[in-house]
């Protein structure tokens, strides 16, 4: 027969739990001590031996700021997205409405003034409302923010399994130490820092913690605007935030919401006019809802993304990859960007609107660097990063690098093909060697035989050419896009208008052809991968047949401008935390005479004929001093525009940005209602360089360029080598029917008797 318990000592009975529950305080004698002690006692200077406990407890409580939102910021300070792991913007008590404040101190504990962390009052009348079958709780704001505080340590730490709710499973022992760290906490802060902390700690929504999050989220408006009546609302929802989802469930919050009125009303916080009133309002939201991350970023969505990957992937934020996410979506950054929304706004809008509805989805972007500083100043392409907001959605970046230096994945495209934009890399190497840039070549050559005697110094070109054909599968001849210009003409001239030919025949006129190599290394040219520098010392290089991203040609061509300046890319010009304290951000990078500002002197005065009489003579006129040069792959499926003024530098991008740009031609297709028979650089990217720099060229330096030395304008007579035997019969092909594309180079140095045609006169 089962022993029959002593009913003074059954927990199942009224009396059994109180005496449970003192047996337990007793055994922690100290902590019976610490709560019997009224509050005055625990922050005055006479301390019993229990007091003297409670100084020494350990440090089990850090109160780290809780996780807050991290902004990314335009260079005017407008926002362009925000990060966070929970939506929760911190806010000081003085800007708190003083309804919420009371409102809250009313309801959840309004002896908060009062006691020393634990209301020994509260926890007796708890006691009694349990004996009388009642529910009703006992603790205190600050034993909330205690628990509050716990569980979002065990949140950031992974630990949710582990997060202790109030009344669901928290043991004996979980709410001793709950008020054993209640008074140890109200020994270390004041009572104004403790309701502060709460209020921008509490839950109220998984889209809102804290009260300013709160009050975003389901009124529109801050924690310092509250109304009585929302102040009320919100103060009654922290008890159930599910049950009194004043949108979900209206009816029940509304009740809610007079309790914690009439609890006001009772303990003096307002009188009986403003309770009336407020009573007699109805119970409406208007919700804000928080859009977090560059996906909803409300402005250059892939400019935000490369900018927290360029934080993500910076050691200076954490050891690990985990460290570093923790830091930027709950550490509450500020970061501060060189987007110029000025710029931004009409990139995107011509990104947009060159394609049109684009039901075959053709890629478009535009990038613009700031010449001498490195600064991004706008990123845009016509694509979205969801589905829902665009028919023409992707994650991939047009603009950057597929990896950044420390290889980690940006998402970005991994470049295209810049075809005859790489043309004033030879032309560089050409002023570098002090030749004029009138200086006549023989551009009718179309033949340069494998014991062509090309003049090498470096070891990248030395050794065997091999056989071009076989290796490339060319055509027999050079080949430009129009006929009449296989002849002798100036180099210059053979620039401007993108002459194949001329630009091959003013390489083999260079004193070293590894000059060319050192020109695109000085400009920091490398592949989209973002990894390895381009390797010049094939024939074919020289008429860009390699990935490479705008940003990259951007930069290279921003150091024309800026008069041989080469300044890495920056998008980042100050980071500091949720207190203000500055964190590692980009600093300005510049190499000043990277190439010779003669050199870049001579390029500026030549690639500015290309938009007066060259091949980009039809598009829009900047109305100010610009340079350009125009590009196109051999199946005119990728196209550019690079160009620049004093105060820009614009690459913009039109074609094929995803596939295999071998897989689809541009040619006899409708791009935005109109028909092209072959889509080059001029047609469609430089119309869209061209609208864009109209409307922002003047919001930064548009002075003339400076004119290049004499012995660079103008040669003292015509320099020629003796040509080589040419063929006697003239291709007739089109203008990409009888060259190859670009294949990957092979290890050794090539010389081609083709190359891919690129050059094409008026229109390359």
């Amino acid at each position: 027969m089962a022993q029959r318990k002593n009913p003074l000592f059954d927990t199942a009975t009224v009396l059994g739990k109180i005496i449970a529950f003192l047996g337990v305080s007793a055994v922690c004698g100290v902590l019976v001590a610490g709560l019997l002690v009224p509050a005055a006692a625990v922050t005055g200077s006479s301390a019993s031996g229990s007091i003297q406990f409670f100084d020494t407890l350990p440090s089990e409580l850090t109160v780290d700021p809780p996780g807050q939102v991290t902004k990314i910021l335009a260079a005017d300070n407008s926002q362009i997205a925000s990060l966070y792991s929970e939506n929760r913007t911190k806010v000081d008590l003085k800007n708190m409405s003083p309804f919420v404040k009371n409102a809250v101190i009313a309801i959840e504990d309004n002896r908060f003034y009062e006691h020393g962390g634990v209301d020994t009052t509260g926890i007796l009348r708890a006691l009694v409302s349990t004996a009388q079958g009642k529910k009703q709780g006992a603790s205190t704001i600050t034993q909330q923010y205690v628990n509050n505080v716990i569980n979002e340590s065990l949140v950031a730490e992974g630990k949710t399994d582990q997060v202790l709710l109030n009344g669901v499973n928290k043991g004996v022992g979980d709410k001793l130490r709950e008020m054993k760290l209640a008074i140890a906490l109200e020994k270390k802060m004041t009572k104004d820092q403790i309701l502060e902390g709460y209020l921008n700690i509490v839950f109220f929504n998984s889209n809102a913690y804290g009260i300013e999050a709160a009050s975003k989220y389901f009124f529109s408006t801050t924690a310092k605007d509250l109304t009585l009546p929302q102040a009320a609302l919100l103060a009654g929802l922290v008890n159930n935030p599910s049950g009194y989802d004043p949108i979900s469930n209206p009816k029940s919050a509304k009740v809610r919401r007079d309790l914690v009125l009439a609890a006001m009303l009772r303990y003096g916080k307002i009188d009986k006019a403003a309770y009336d009133a407020a009573v007699k309002t109805p119970v409406t939201t208007k919700v804000t809802q928080p859009r977090q991350g560059c996906a909803y970023a409300s402005q250059a969505q892939y400019f935000c993304d490369y900018v927290l990957h360029t934080i993500l992937n910076n050691p200076a934020y954490g050891a690990t990859q985990e460290d570093r996410v923790k830091k930027v979506y709950s550490g509450g950054l500020t970061i501060k960007t060189t987007l110029d929304p000025r710029l931004q706004s009409p990139a995107q809008a011509q990104a947009d609107a060159i394609a049109g509805s684009n039901p075959d989805k053709w890629g478009a972007s535009l990038i613009t660097v700031q010449p001498g500083t490195g600064k991004i100043l706008s990123m845009a392409q016509n694509t979205r990063m969801l589905a829902g907001q665009s028919s023409f959605a992707t994650t991939y970046n047009f603009n950057v690098d597929r990896k950044d230096a420390n290889g980690n994945d940006l998402g970005g495209a991994g470049g295209f093909q810049p075809g005859s934009t790489m043309k004033p890399v030879t032309f560089s190497a050409w002023l570098k060697e002090g030749k004029a840039l009138n200086t006549v070549v023989p551009a009718y050559n179309r033949v340069y035989p494998l014991d062509y005697p090309w003049k090498t110094t470096c070891q990248a070109v030395t050794g065997a050419f091999n056989d071009a054909e076989e290796y490339l599968g060319a055509a027999p001849t050079l080949q430009n896009n129009d006929e009449g210009y296989y002849r002798n003409m100036p180099v210059n001239y053979g620039l401007y208008n993108s002459i194949n030919t001329a630009t091959y025949a003013s390489a083999a006129m260079l004193d070293d052809f590894c000059d060319i190599q050192r020109m695109a290394d000085a400009l920091k040219m490398h592949n989209g991968e973002g990894k390895d520098k381009l390797d010049m010392s094939t024939l074919s290089s020289l008429l860009g047949p390699y990935n490479v991203s705008p940003l990259t040609m951007a930069s290279a061509f921003a150091t024309f401008s800026a008069e041989g300046t080469y300044c890495e890319p920056m998008a980042v010009t100050s980071v500091t935390d949720a207190q203000g304290k500055a964190l590692p951000a980009q600093t300005q990078n510049c190499q000043k005479d990277a190439i010779s500002p003669d050199v870049a002197k001579g390029v500026n005065y030549v690639l500015q004929d290309v938009l007066k009489q060259g091949s980009g003579w039809q598009m829009p006129k900047v109305g100010a001093p610009a340079a350009a040069k125009t590009g196109t792959n051999n199946y005119n499926s990728q196209t550019w525009v690079v160009g620049y003024t004093k105060g820009l530098a614009t690459a913009a991008y039109f074609g094929e940005a995803l596939e295999d740009p071998s897989q689809r031609l541009g040619r006899d297709v409708t791009i935005n209602g109109k028909f092209y028979p072959v889509v080059d650089g001029s047609q469609i990217a430089g119309v869209m360089w061209g609208q864009y720099m109209q409307q922002v060229a003047g919001l930064y330096n548009t002075s003339e360029f400076a004119e290049p030395p004499a012995n660079l304008l103008s040669a003292p007579q015509p320099v020629q080598r003796d040509p080589v035997p040419q063929p006697t019969q003239s291709s007739t092909g089109g203008s990409n029917s009888t060259t190859p594309e670009t294949t990957a180079p092979s290890s050794q140095p090539t010389t081609s008797t083709t190359a891919n045609n690129n050059g094409k006169k008026k229109n390359g």
